[in-house]
């Protein structure tokens, strides 16, 4: 398959993902919000396997298995955005961290270590990436904190590679997700100016 056409797929539907969010965060009814949640989450597990085929081809192990990982956490991102709190399996968390420890392994024994500037860029989306998704499942705002810095490092390595599509993706998907952070820190800050009041 070329790589713009995976370019085009992965980076497409995950700056959906962001831009949805952004969406989510704007609405100001509860039904709103949900059905945003809920696309938000749809669109980004349909971006994942073009993003798992571009990191496995160019040998990036710990990114690879850090969005392999994310399933599971988008996938109760899902089940919460439908159901709520408290309706996603246990064992979806259990096999995120699991595949990133995988990854993380594959990636130091075939560098011999961390040897490589890539494998540093990978650290950061694995942190940004796993448990920004994580936190969003738990509807954590600062899940968004952990987004950016995984848009930053996956931007700079996907540069570093020669996927300009993906990288210039995840620079807006950034602005997307700074917005949503902003919009979700001034509402919580005028509940809490009520809650005072």
């Amino acid at each position: 398959m070329p790589y713009d056409i995976l370019q085009i797929w992965g980076g497409l539907f995950y700056l959906l993902n962001k831009f949805f969010f952004s969406r989510a965060e704007r609405s100001s009814k509860e039904f709103n919000r949900k059905s945003w949640r809920i696309r938000s989450w749809v669109v980004y597990l349909a971006g994942l396997p073009a993003w798992i085929i571009v990191f496995v081809s160019e040998h990036n192990w710990i990114a690879a298995s850090v969005e392999s990982g994310g399933a599971p956490a988008m996938i109760s991102g899902l089940i919460i955005a439908w159901r709520g709190h408290g309706a996603e399996p246990k064992w979806l968390n259990i096999l995120a961290k699991a595949s990133v420890a995988v990854g993380l392994g594959i990636s130091l024994y075939e560098y011999g270590g961390l040897t490589d500037t890539t494998q540093l860029l990978e650290l950061g989306i694995a942190a940004g990436f796993l448990l920004g998704t994580y936190m969003m499942a738990q509807d954590d705002q600062q899940g968004y904190l952990w987004l950016m810095l995984g848009n930053v490092s996956c931007a700079a390595l996907m540069g570093l590679q020669g996927f300009y599509i993906l990288m210039a993706q995840q620079l807006i998907s950034l602005i997307f997700v700074i917005d949503a952070f902003l919009i979700r820190r001034k509402i919580i800050g005028h509940r809490g100016i009520k809650d005072q009041a």
